[in-house]
């Protein structure tokens, strides 16, 4: 499981132009099941997703897909963590559980 963690490097009026690309981004990898949650920061300086992949290549080409990436908008910090307790219900998205 990893931790995507986005900085931005530009203005949030620019920022703004490109969230609805980004919003389709993050739509195409939740219909895909690599995306369990993501939002913004707060203060907004970024954002956060939770992706379910097997491995920190995917997760990079999974990144290199989105407009804020294609566009310099962000800068990404990968955080790769192994779940060992996790609500019930969270259950579904733990590989090997």
């Amino acid at each position: 499981m990893f931790i995507i963690s986005l900085s931005y490097k530009t203005s949030l009026e620019n920022v703004e132009h490109f969230i609805p690309e980004h919003n389709d981004f993050l739509e195409k990898h939740y219909h895909s099941g690599n995306f369990i949650a993501s939002g913004r920061k707060e203060p907004r300086t970024g954002g956060i997703i939770l992706a379910n992949e097997s491995s920190k290549d995917e997760i990079e080409k999974i990144i290199k897909e989105d407009p804020f990436y294609i566009h310099q908008i962000a800068d990404y910090n990968i955080i790769e963590f192994i779940p060992t307790k996790y609500n019930e219900h969270f259950k579904f998205f733990i590989k090997n559980a």
